[in-house]
């Protein structure tokens, strides 16, 4: 790995992981097939690969769905088993209509509460979030630095829409080593005017970067980001939630 452009950032994909399966040291693999890292380097893991190793796998064969699963399952269109399942990862049912918004435990808003059917083997084995993703890059960070010997950061990347934009995005679920946001409200813009409200998400911006990397078929779950400088305290992923108090919309 060489370094990125002179006052740029450089993205490398982790290449030849093998299929991952419950109980597998995530961590140690990636570590040895990443290039040389170095202290300040990022690596963001795709939280699939992270639920596979964690085992938060769960088979519809084994759910039985419920009065509310089989409602809404109908207007829906969608396999009553799966329903459940979302249910189960929520706290609250946001919208069902098309498709069924909903807050997960963490505290997101997304659809289908995260879980998901994609690169799976079988076609009855469903994808759920890690139960906590802040220890989840918590314990890559430390694992990965274990083996290579450097202070790197780690971001778990999860795919997500967005309200009033049309696409999808990466976005930061957990996040260790580095900071979620940087704070730039009080300092002056170019022309001497303090900043009100600027706080930028650095962990989204650098999950969506990796996701150009990574892409959907390309079997490149984690990349290496080069070149970020990021000098504000480590945060996590949890301070991207925004709370019920300031959220105008909810």
């Amino acid at each position: 790995m060489t370094d990125g452009p002179a006052g740029g950032v450089a993205l490398y994909g982790i290449e030849g992981l093998p299929e991952i399966a419950s109980g597998d040291d995530l961590g140690g693999l990636i570590a040895e097939r990443a290039a040389p890292l170095r202290s300040g380097d990022v690596v963001v893991v795709a939280q699939k690969v992270v639920s596979k190793a964690e085992g938060r796998l769960r088979s519809l064969r084994t759910v039985a769905p419920s009065p509310r699963a089989l409602e809404l399952a109908e207007r829906l269109h969608a396999d009553p088993r799966m329903v459940q399942v979302v249910l189960d990862e929520s706290v609250r049912v946001v919208r069902a209509d098309r498709v069924l918004i909903v807050e997960t435990r963490h505290g997101y808003v997304c659809a289908n509460a995260g879980v998901d059917r994609s690169n799976l083997p079988g076609d009855d084995l469903v994808c759920l979030l890690p139960v906590d993703c802040d220890r989840s890059a918590d314990g890559l960070r430390r694992r990965i630095g274990g083996v290579v010997g450097a202070d790197v950061g780690v971001v778990i990347s999860d795919t997500f829409g967005r309200p009033w934009r049309v696409g999808l995005c990466n976005v930061a679920l957990g996040v260790a080593g580095i900071p979620a946001t940087v704070d730039y409200r009080g300092s002056p813009d170019d022309f001497g005017m303090p900043l009100h409200a600027t706080v930028v998400a650095v962990a989204d911006e650098i999950a969506a970067a990796a996701e150009l990397v990574m892409g959907k078929t390309k079997r490149i779950p984690a990349v290496v980001v080069r070149g970020l400088g990021l000098g504000a305290s480590p945060g996590t992923g949890r301070e991207l939630v925004r709370s019920a108090d300031l959220d105008l919309f909810r």
